[in-house]
């Protein structure tokens, strides 16, 4: 199991940026697939982007064009570029992975878009 940190959520005005980062206590390097996953108050935890070993990644519709996923396998890190924030991204995000069956989950960001 790998332990997961994140870190970068804040309050940022509506078309405003963030940037979150997830820090893992171990190597990512022979890890197929990171996540980022967000849940709202009231609402289900929903899978925000992925991103692979290579570099591969998928969003939800709801995002794509506007986040951007990414990893550092050196740097045992992945992070999530967030652009043209809307009120609706207002969320916990959460880093995700699972290793050997077992899911392992960061502490979570909160991330608050208003004006």
């Amino acid at each position: 199991q790998v332990q997961l940190v994140e870190s970068g959520g804040g309050w940022v005005q509506p078309g405003g940026s963030l940037r979150l980062s997830c820090a893992a206590s171990r190597s990512i390097f022979s890890i197929a697939i990171m996540g980022w996953y967000r849940q709202a108050p009231g609402q289900q935890r929903e899978l925000v982007a992925t991103v692979t070993r290579g570099g591969s990644t998928n969003y939800a519709d709801s995002v794509k064009g506007r986040f951007t996923a990414s990893r550092d396998n050196a740097k045992n890190t992945v992070s999530l570029q967030m652009n043209s924030l809307k009120p609706e991204d207002t969320a916990v995000y959460y880093c995700h992975t699972r290793t050997f069956g077992v899911d392992s989950w960061g502490q979570g960001t909160q991330v608050t878009v208003s004006s």
